[in-house]
């Protein structure tokens, strides 16, 4: 089938591991045709190019979130398309600016972004009017009047702007050029990887096309809004009128949505808190590639005393408690060291965390040496991932006695899941994902707790055996559950099920008499003809002539040959 693979600020573009399952997804499902529709957040984004795709899957479609609206090209709107927008917007505007007290905020909600989507699709610049003086004056109405929200009663002229520039970029995949035959109209399901802007076209192909609509959120996008520092633009009103209608519009795509999956526990309470109907909500895991750590042996030797952390050095990573814990394990075991393997430090907070980190080891662990004349070694170690003494994450694993997790908050935790398929028996902080992925299988306790952390270090140390046995269930659970061949499957299943139950179009769509065609577009209908196909051979039973020396228009008529054609198609 084709999937249209709808993404805001991920794949294709070359981003990192937040968003490289919607990569081995497409690898995963070479049988299906992946039509890729990427909306941008960002000008680094765009910059880092697209990823090298399979040739099972195509950009079809690119639009940006930032930078001048599109469409400026000098067409306005008449005055019944502004009296259209004023009632649609206004819709918006009531939910995103009202109080609590609105009973009817789902359906409002609805109706307005249904009604600006028709208008976008009948030629009227959207954007223009999203930036228009009415639409500040609509903003103003509803920020100042009766039932308007505390948060928003307080905004100025300014506030209206920025807020005003905030929603249109948010609103503008509605007036992308993405729904026509040979775009979202073509496609058997679309696959959103977030409830927030990418589920637009989504929202809009099964409004005008039936087409099914499968949402998968390994990362809350609303949760990451309401997490996110606030700056300059986002501060006040414009930050509280961004946040409702983010959260209408998350909302809204549960609602609408055939299926939403989630990585985990946390994603799907969010899910749930906004609305998602439980009975429509799976848990699909992220895959890895369990390749690259198949050769690990299966434990450390008896007598090892090696702790490894692994990830990106940030303040949240809690390495301050790692230190501390540590030096209550050297109490117990003067031989252990502790390794702290990173990547590449991402920005000035990044390094300036690692400098932090370091001269705190200088502190607690002074280096130690045999005698006056040798030199000292700490039992701290800072190394780059990618580095002679740790090329790979399957090598930074390999050399771990425990791995140690000591994060004050996490997602999906790809560090625990590699030290699972290395058989390591892990240490880890009860945050994000981590008491679903390890199930079991190793130590948990709570996050910021230095003495806990290192109690339960101290025990594994002292435990080969216990070791060996957490290291290798571990193993069969990581191989069970979060590889890329089980996540692919999952959604192999779940794309079938969808396109299985599809419920039938709206009239002209291509279904006949309402009743839902799943597969009415084959495969084939898609191959290349003409010169476009090169220098592929024709076969002599499509060659026009039906193989019998005279073409079949001359041997039947025109009655004839429509008469063949729909045998041959039956």
């Amino acid at each position: 089938m084709r999937v249209g693979l709808l993404t805001e600020g991920g794949y294709p573009y070359a981003s990192g591991e937040a968003h490289r399952w919607c990569e081995r997804l497409v690898h995963g499902l070479a049988g299906h045709e992946f039509a890729c529709y990427a909306l941008s957040a960002q000008p680094a984004e765009e910059g880092r190019g697209l990823a090298e795709l399979p040739g099972n899957a195509r950009v079809l479609g690119r639009g940006r979130l930032w930078g001048p609206a599109p469409g400026a090209d000098g067409r306005s709107a008449g005055r019944r398309a502004r009296r259209r927008f004023a009632e649609h917007f206004g819709d918006l505007v009531a939910v995103c600016a009202a109080g609590q007290g609105v009973t009817d905020r789902a359906d409002r909600f609805a109706r307005g972004l249904g009604g600006l989507a028709d208008l976008a699709r009948d030629g009227v610049p959207l954007s223009a009017l999203l930036r228009s003086e009415e639409a500040l004056r609509l903003l103003e109405a509803g920020c100042h009047g009766a039932g308007a929200a505390s948060a928003v009663q307080g905004a100025r002229v300014t506030d209206l702007v920025t807020a005003a520039d905030g929603l249109e970029a948010q609103l503008r995949p509605l007036a992308l050029d993405w729904y026509g035959p040979g775009g979202l109209a073509a496609v058997d399901l679309c696959h959103a990887t977030s409830a927030g802007a990418a589920a637009l076209p989504g929202l809009l192909a099964k409004r005008f096309f039936g087409t099914p609509l499968l949402v998968t959120e390994y990362g809350v996008r609303l949760r990451e809004h309401y997490l996110a520092p606030s700056g300059a633009s986002r501060n006040g009103p414009v930050h509280a009128l961004l946040t409702a209608f983010r959260r209408a519009l998350a909302a809204e795509t549960y609602a609408r949505a055939d299926l939403i999956t989630s990585g985990g526990l946390r994603a799907r309470r969010w899910q749930e808190r906004c609305g998602a109907d439980p009975a429509r909500l799976r848990t699909v895991p992220p895959g890895l590639d369990a390749g690259p750590f198949a050769a690990v042996p299966d434990a450390a030797p008896d007598d090892s005393a090696t702790l490894v952390w692994t990830g990106a050095l940030a303040p949240d990573k809690d390495l301050i408690g790692l230190l501390h814990a540590f030096a209550e394990v050297r109490r117990d075991h003067p031989a252990a060291t502790l390794r702290i393997v990173a990547g590449p430090d991402a920005g000035p907070e990044a390094a300036a965390y690692r400098a932090q980190c370091r001269a705190l080891a200088a502190q607690l662990f002074p280096d130690e040496a045999a005698d006056d004349r040798s030199a000292g070694e700490n039992p701290v170690s800072f190394e780059e991932l990618g580095g002679p003494a740790a090329p790979t994450p399957a090598d930074a694993c390999a050399a771990a006695t425990v791995l140690v997790l000591s994060s004050g908050t996490e997602g999906f935790p790809r560090a625990l899941v590699e030290a699972m398929f290395c058989g390591r028996a892990t240490v880890s902080t009860d945050t994000g994902a981590v008491r679903e992925v390890i199930g079991g299988t190793g130590l948990v306790v709570p996050p910021r707790n230095p003495r806990a952390l290192a109690d339960a270090c101290r025990a594994l140390l002292a435990d080969p055996g216990r070791r060996a046995r957490l290291g290798a269930a571990a193993r069969a659970r990581a191989l069970e559950l979060f590889t890329d061949e089980r996540n692919a499957a999952a959604f192999r299943g779940i794309y079938l099920e969808l396109i299985a139950r599809a419920p039938a179009a709206p009239a002209g769509t291509g279904t006949a008499g309402g009743v839902p065609r799943p597969f009415a577009r084959p495969a084939e209908s898609r191959v290349p003809a003409g010169p476009a196909a090169g220098a592929v051979r024709t076969p002599s039973w499509a060659d026009g002539d039906g193989g019998c020396g005279r073409p079949r228009r001359a041997r039947y008529g025109a009655a004839g040959e429509a008469a063949a054609g729909q045998a041959g198609r039956g």
